[in-house]
């Protein structure tokens, strides 16, 4: 029988259990892909069809140019079914859309978040998973792996995973209404997916434990604090340090960590 989690230890030794995802989750994720791609590949030779067909104030379609429009229709079609996966779930955290509506996310075996490679890897051993049809192989293998791996798992190094979030709590933690009291939330800094990606689990750790410690400091090691670990994450992801308040910086520093706790923070 496969087991239905796993404890992994991270480079910090410290021991996190996931709970795998097993074959009907990752079945109805890939159904709900599966169902927006469908659709969105209709779309596209919808219009292709109006353009071919809608009649001749399309004065750009003459004989020469008709096959315009239906090679850049074959490249969409081929872009929008071999990159959604490879995209998504770097871009988004290990999560394509049908992943977080089901609720779960792909991670790599150390508890990481996917990177380009692994992504690019497991995403591309679909075409192998697929065999013989309807993605025959890939269900086998990850109803009989212990850690319900398919192809593109092993060699990846990837597992998937129940996505649970901390239940909230009755009382906020002072941290949060400092947060609030502030008028702070994850919208406040327009970050893109690309410039998160340069924060990995050391620089995490770094900014938890600010935030952790942040109400408890006084105020000429809070200032000290802020500005050392500013200069440290900010150019990261594309924001200056100078010429800033240490209350523009330590605002910048709590929303960071509002949004990467979203990434990096899991119910155990």
């Amino acid at each position: 029988m496969n087991q239905e989690q796993t404890n992994i230890k991270t480079p910090e030794f410290v021991s996190i259990q996931f709970q795998l995802a097993g074959v009907g989750s990752r079945a109805a994720a890939f159904f709900l892909d599966t169902l927006i791609l469908t659709t969105a590949s209709f779309l596209i030779l919808l219009t292709l069809f109006l353009i071919l067909y809608a009649g001749s104030e399309f004065w750009f379609l003459s004989d020469t140019l008709s096959s315009g429009p239906v090679a850049i229709t074959i490249v969409l079609l081929f872009l929008l079914n071999w990159c959604y996966f490879f995209l998504m779930e770097f871009f988004a955290g290990g999560r394509t859309i049908g992943k977080k509506v089901v609720g779960i996310r792909v991670i790599q075996e150390n508890g990481h978040s996917i990177t380009l490679l692994s992504s690019f890897i497991r995403n591309f051993l679909r075409i192998i998973d697929s065999l013989p049809a309807s993605y025959f192989l890939g269900i086998i293998m990850v109803f009989f792996h212990s850690k319900h791996k398919r192809v593109g798992d092993l060699v990846a190094g990837t597992i998937v995973i129940h996505e649970r979030r901390a239940k909230n709590t009755k009382k906020s933690s002072p941290l949060e209404k400092e947060i609030q009291m502030r008028g702070l939330s994850s919208d406040s800094l327009p970050i893109d997916q690309w410039s998160l990606k340069s924060i990995g689990n050391k620089e995490w750790k770094l900014l938890q434990t600010y935030c952790n410690r942040f109400l408890h400091l006084k105020d000429e090691v809070k200032d000290r604090r802020t500005k050392q670990i500013a200069e440290i994450l900010l150019p990261k992801i594309g924001l200056e340090v100078t010429g800033k308040t240490y209350q523009q910086l330590e605002n910048e520093l709590l929303v960071l960590y509002l949004i990467l706790k979203d990434e990096w923070e899991f119910e155990l």
